[in-house]
């Protein structure tokens, strides 16, 4: 009799899968805030950070802690609709949303990930010059070609730990580049709570804010949340999961808090030191040589190229993910839809780097795009998570709907001042 209940005990367990919750089964949840980690530590946050460095110090390391905390919040909350409803957020509005509204926000979205796959690949691109002297567009290519062989060579799960490991390579490089430098640590634990605006800083304040609420960073999150499913059917299960994934939400943006901060501080305590203003990361390469030496120059390239990979890949994978979402599909590699996604967003960003020739004015041109994107897919998130039709009794309460559409319009109103100061030249 012992043995039969045995047996239909772990039958029951097999179809309705319960996670242990301890603490090593903590561990398995950490990675799909990792991924999102990647997106805010691209190439274009890096040329933020070391002009507001490089310009003002440690003075505007508020701007990451602020961006920092609204990232937190968007992206808890846009992993729950992956946990609660099973669906990224690009099958939720496919499935919500009247067909020709969702196939035009969707199609936006698309466009955004192109956008975002040109800046990070023409990141890999740039470090692959400072590296080898390789010509920007025939790194462009090279890059491209990794970044496909590595995506469609391997299953989801061993692409999300590689992404993981260079996240992790990234943070080691800084983490030894601040180990050479002296560190005002008081002025800079000051300068993380305490908001200061320079004269002539607005411009990069909103570059470093518009460039950490990335669009397609809200669909893949979604996406990855939800493909690590356990019972939905079972409560008690679905709270602790949800308990979790703040958990890795709150770590990984903490990561890429501490990553952002170290490259203020490294650019604070070489370039303002000096009095240099860098405005493009060649610049700031070259400069890094004669303060630290040959092997924080080369480490720092490294690093570059790491980050150029990962959110290639992770650009590409929410492109996917978006694209299959249109069919009522997650995402899948081996699925055709899947990888219509991420040939359109990386073949085409690579296209347009050839068009346009000027690597500088390429991350200029697609961080606009974005800015033009952004409140797009953070309005449909926010109507979607306050959604009871969507969310059961999960849908944002009141006071979460005032503070995700109050964080809303605040991005939204810095990336309309960032991309009218890309038109019109406006100096803040």
């Amino acid at each position: 009799m012992k043995n039969i209940f045995e047996k239909i005990k772990k039958e029951y367990t097999r179809i309705h899968p319960r996670p242990s919750f301890g603490a090593l089964e903590l561990l398995k949840y950490i990675g799909p805030g990792l991924l999102v980690t990647v997106g805010f530590i691209d190439p274009g946050n890096w040329a933020s950070n070391f002009a507001a460095g490089s310009q003002f110090g440690y003075t505007l390391l508020w701007v990451v802690t602020l961006s920092t905390v609204m990232l937190i919040i968007l992206q808890h909350n846009v992993a729950h609709l992956g946990i609660v409803t099973g669906l990224c957020l690009s099958e939720a509005a496919n499935k919500y949303l009247p067909k020709t509204g969702s196939r035009v926000v969707l199609w936006s979205a698309i466009g955004a990930s192109v956008s975002t796959s040109l800046a990070e690949i023409l990141g890999g691109a740039i470090a692959l010059d400072m590296l080898f002297d390789v010509p920007v567009q025939v790194g462009a290519v090279l890059v491209t070609i990794f970044v496909f062989a590595m995506m469609f060579s391997n299953s989801y799960k061993k692409i999300e730990r590689y992404i993981i490991a260079f996240v992790s390579l990234i943070g080691l490089s800084f983490i030894y580049e601040l180990f050479l430098v002296d560190i005002e640590w008081g002025e800079a634990a000051r300068s993380w709570v305490t908001p200061s605006v320079p004269e002539g800083s607005m411009l990069i304040i909103m570059s470093v804010l518009g460039a950490v609420v990335m669009p397609h960073n809200l669909f893949l999150h979604s996406e990855v949340i939800q493909s690590r499913q356990w019972n939905k059917q079972d409560e008690a299960v679905m709270e602790k999961q949800l308990k979790y994934e703040f958990f890795d939400t709150f770590f990984s943006m903490l990561v890429g808090w501490a990553i952002n901060s170290a490259m203020i501080l490294l650019a604070a305590s070489t370039f303002f030191r000096e009095g240099v203003v860098v405005e493009d990361l060649q610049q700031a390469h070259s400069l890094l040589e004669p303060l630290l030496g040959n092997n924080a120059v080369v480490i720092f390239a490294v690093a570059l190229l790491l980050a150029g990979v990962s959110s290639s890949m992770t650009s590409g994978i929410a492109a996917g993910s978006i694209f299959a979402g249109m069919y009522d599909e997650p995402y899948n590699i081996k699925d055709i839809h899947s990888r219509t996604g991420v040939i359109i967003s990386l073949g085409v960003a690579l296209l347009i780097i050839f068009m346009i020739g000027n690597p500088f004015k390429g991350l200029i041109i697609s961080q606009a795009i974005l800015s033009m994107q952004l409140p797009v897919t953070v309005f449909l998130q926010v109507r979607l998570t306050s959604s009871a039709k969507v969310m059961g009794k999960y849908a944002n309460s009141l006071f979460t709907r005032i503070l995700l559409y109050g964080i809303a319009s605040v991005v939204t109103f810095l990336n309309i001042l960032l991309l009218v100061s890309f038109f019109t030249d406006v100096k803040f």
